[in-house]
């Protein structure tokens, strides 16, 4: 059977799992997931983890997560006055909101605090800082 290296083209169905259990992210119910080993286009944990697989190959993977979406960065934070964010945009913790930077680049932010006078607003990956399991089947090596 043919392994996978680096540079192939593979599918492969996930289940992406928190320690504590529960699943952030799956493929159930979709297409499997398609993209090139080795081009970055994953996080490197699971990168890593394809290499000498072959079609039909299950495997659980343990991601810390300095090789997910490694440690939350204090400068991705950011206290803005309440007053510049539209009275329309709701706030409460934990909403998801998109901001442009200066340069015209739009990220997501989560709402991270909220007091009388201002907004921190935090940019860092949903899952920075967490360890993560993935639980994948390799479908096809294209």
């Amino acid at each position: 059977m043919t392994q996978v290296k680096t540079g192939d083209t593979v599918r492969l169905h996930y289940t992406g799992t928190l320690s504590d259990g529960s699943t952030f992210d799956s493929s159930a119910g979709r297409d499997p997931l398609e993209f090139t080993v080795g081009s970055g286009q994953i996080i490197p944990g699971l990168d890593n983890a394809i290499p000498g697989m072959t079609v039909g190959d299950t495997k659980k993977v343990e991601i810390p997560a300095a090789e997910a979406y490694g440690d939350p960065d204090p400068q991705a934070l950011q206290t803005v006055p309440r007053a510049d964010i539209p009275a329309e945009i709701p706030l409460e913790i934990g909403t998801q909101l998109q901001v442009q930077t200066q340069n015209g680049q739009v990220i997501p932010v989560n709402v991270q605090e909220i007091t009388e006078e201002t907004v921190t607003l935090d940019a860092n990956h949903p899952l920075a800082g967490k360890d993560l399991t993935f639980d994948i089947e390799l479908v096809a090596i294209a």
